[in-house]
Order: C-alpha cells, then structure tokens, then sequence
C-alpha cells in the first residue's frame, strides 16, 4: 500500500509556480524574432542529413517563400548509416554496399517530396552524398594527400551518388569544403541556416565547422551572410516527445548559460500543419521511431549560436583566463563536466580544463585544436588533438602522433593546464576547438567553439 504524502497540496502549488516560472525565463531567453524576409533574400537551408531541414527549418521555408524570397537547400549526407533504422523500414539486414546506397536514394526522395510539399522544385535541392556517420573524422584527419575515408560498415570511400554536387568525389576534407564554396559561390546567400556547434551529432558538428570554414575562405569575395544555427540533438530535449503544436521549443537547460542569442520564429496554424505534412513523408525514419521527429513540430523554431571567443594578447606583466560558460551533452552525473578557459601570452595559447572529478585511472581529456589563417590553405594548417591522463600526454596531426616541443602540461588541484606553442597550430589568426572527456564508462564531448586571436 503506498502512503500519502500529507505536504503533498501544500507543495504541489509552489511546485507549478516554480515550473511556470522556470519555464518563462527559458523562453524569455529566444529575445528576438528571426528578421523579417522579403523578396530580395536568398535564404540557404545547410542539413546535415535528408529530414532536418525539414524538423529544423520548415517554418523558415515556408515564411521565406510567402516573403517572395529565393530558397536553397543542401543535404551535406544522405543519411545512408543508419542502420537500426533500415532494418526496421526493409525488415532485413542492410549490408551489402549497394543496400546503403538504396538507402541513401531512398531518404534523398523523401527529401524532394517533403521540400515540394513546401513548395521547393527538385532544382532547388542539392546533395552532396559525403558519409553519413563520417564527416567529423574528415574534418579533423583527412586532408593533403591522404588516403580517402572509408567507412567499415559501408565499405564506401568515394560519393556513391551519380545525382551528388560532384559525383566520385573522394572522402576527403578538400572534397566537402570545395563543395560547400562552390554552392556559396554560385548562389550568392544572404541568410543561411545550418546545424548547430552543440548538436551530439558528430555531422551536425561537422557541418557547422565546414561552413565557417567556406565563409572565411570566401571573406574577400562575398558578403557576409547571416548565419542561424539550429539545434536537433540534444540528451533528452524537447520534451514530450510526440506532436505537440501547443507547446513551444524553449532551448536546452545546458545552453541557457552560453551567452547564445536565442532567436526565434512563431509559427501560424497554418504552417504548423504544412510542417506536420513535410515531416510525415521521412517514412523510413518515422517507422523506427514514430514520436521523434513530430516532436519538433510545435508552434515555433528557434536558432541561436555561440559568439566566438576574443582572445587578446596579454602584455608581460599580466595572466588571466577567459572562460567558457557551457555545459556538456550528457545527463550522466559521474560526468567530468569541464569548465574550460583558454590565454593568449606571447606566443603560445594556454588551455585550462576545470574538472569536477580528478583525472585518476583511465580518465583522460582530448583537446581538439583546429588553425585557421586566411592566407594558408585549410589543407595544409596543422589538425591537432591533444589526449592528456593522469600520467603521459600524446598528441596526433590528423592521423599522426606528433611531438611538440616547448608544449608542457601541469595539473594545478582540479584543472589540467596547457601551454601550447601556436606555431605548432600554424599561428593561426582564428582556432576551432573542443574539449572531450572520457573515464572507462562515458564519453562526453563539449561543443565546439570559435577563438579568435587579437595581437595589440
């Protein structure tokens, strides 16, 4: 027999005021509306993999074209690696090459019929067919020269589509980025829409790295496009899952921290249900999972990106840290949950990881640190990760392990501390990093985040 909580009414009301106002102060974070389009815009929609345009950035569509402006979306992937979802779907094992292409057709069709529900022409679409699952690995390991990637289930190394942007194209970093210029180039975007820096997708992430790559290789030859990053994987956000048009998507508790300008956009009765529609047609996705992709159907969408971070050189007779307010992807509590600030002295960048558990046993921490100079090729700029312990530290470029000499490590009571020479980065003028902490029972991988280096 279960006993009654006797300060159950008492509490109860103080509980629901708390929530209600726990839930407005989230809200009051989405401060502004996306600005109002008109027919001038030409709006680039940038999707990870064929459905996330669609739970992302329907809303946006769909007010973009009523406003008369120009729309363009480009699917990085075509989703061909998710394999729990494809033995649902089929109801047999996909492991044949050919089965995931099938796949990867499959979700790309899905694609065009959910755009042209929205109103977008198959020559509105672009896919560029790099591997689903895979895209980070690229980004940060293989570049000039190298073999191509090729994924173990899949056994593909090159694009398999005849369809793609540029069909053949080798798995490498110089293929994804030549086409992502290549569509800015042609297309000429004002606003463009892409997955966020915090998303747990490996290609979310990767995405987002790519296009700010392309925006800064292209710096002196466009103009500077507005860029609203959407959010899709998160630990257990939004919740409910399942159709809710009633409810709004506030941002995630771990992100209201961050100093992220949350953007948001309302969305009609109208297009609520255009999007419900649009959603409905990724049948191979819905099938494994029915409530998850509704779930994004709700009465607004929201877009918010971190600023990137001013790193001023410190005189002589300084040293302070400037840190980083984020939180991590994961909801387990033995967590390390870094705290991470970096400083830029003389001519070496100092990282320091604040952690809420010691470094002890198989725990370690990977720094990830990506230079960029605009006047050295992406390609040939150093891709570092640093992976320290309790013990050693090892370090690899791209796929090598590397020494470099002046770097040293200390452990100051909770904090792993870094001195790293930049000309081991290639003195670079912007550096992309992120911070992973793994123990023998969990991986967590903070979000990746922009420095910018400032000299006096």
């Amino acid at each position: 027999m279960q006993r009654k909580n006797k300060h159950l009414p008492t509490v109860l009301p103080f509980f629901v005021l708390f929530c209600l106002f726990f839930s407005s102060c989230c809200l009051a974070q989405e401060s502004s509306v996306i600005p109002f389009f008109d027919r001038h815009d030409k709006v680039l929609i940038m999707a990870p993999h064929p459905d996330d345009e669609s739970i992302g950035t329907a809303g946006i569509i769909q007010r973009a074209r009523k406003a008369g402006a120009q729309v363009k979306v480009v699917c990085y992937t075509n989703g061909d690696h998710n394999e729990l979802a494809f033995i649902v779907y089929e109801k047999r094992l996909v492991l044949k090459k050919s089965g995931f292409i099938y796949m990867g057709q499959i979700r790309k069709e899905e694609t065009v019929s959910a755009m042209g529900s929205l109103g977008l022409a198959r020559k509105d679409l672009v896919f560029l067919g790099y591997p689903d699952f895979g895209t980070m690995e690229i980004l940060t390991k293989y570049w000039g020269g190298t073999k191509p990637f090729r994924y173990l289930l899949t056994r593909i190394s090159r694009v398999p589509y005849q369809d793609a942007l540029s069909p053949n194209a080798p798995y490498v970093g110089e293929s994804i980025l030549g086409d992502i210029k290549k569509v800015l180039r042609e297309y000429k975007p004002n606003k463009i829409f892409v997955s966020h820096p915090a998303d747990s997708n490996r290609d979310h992430k990767a995405l987002y790295l790519f296009l700010r790559i392309a925006l800064w290789d292209l710096s002196q030859e466009l103009k500077e496009p507005q860029l609203f990053a959407y959010l899709i994987h998160v630990v257990g956000w939004p919740k409910p899952r399942g159709f809710h048009p009633e409810l709004a998507i506030a941002p995630p508790l771990r992100l209201l921290q961050c100093n992220i300008p949350w953007q948001g956009l309302n969305l009609t009765e109208e297009e609520i249900q255009r999007k419900h529609k649009a959603v409905s047609f990724y049948k191979s996705q819905i099938k494994y999972n029915p409530p998850y992709l509704f779930t994004f159907v709700r009465k607004n969408e929201i877009f918010g990106d971190f600023p990137p971070l001013f790193l001023k050189m410190q005189g002589r007779e300084e040293f302070y840290w400037q840190s980083l307010n984020e939180e991590s992807n994961t909801d387990e509590p033995a967590s390390f949950l870094p705290v991470v600030g970096y400083a830029y002295k003389g001519n070496n960048l100092y990282v320091r990881v604040k952690l809420r558990k010691k470094l002890i046993g198989k725990a370690r921490i990977s720094i990830f640190l990506l230079g960029y100079r605009h006047d050295t090729d992406f390609a040939a700029m150093p891709k570092i990760q640093i992976t320290a312990g309790a013990g050693s530290v090892r370090v690899k470029e791209k796929k090598s392990v590397v020494f470099i000499k002046g770097l040293q490590k200390s452990i100051e009571r909770d904090a792993l501390i870094l001195k790293i020479p930049l000309a081991s980065l290639g003195s670079p003028e912007y550096i992309l990093s992120s911070i992973r902490t793994a123990s023998s029972s969990l991986i967590d991988t903070n979000a990746w985040r922009i420095l910018q280096l400032r000299k006096k």
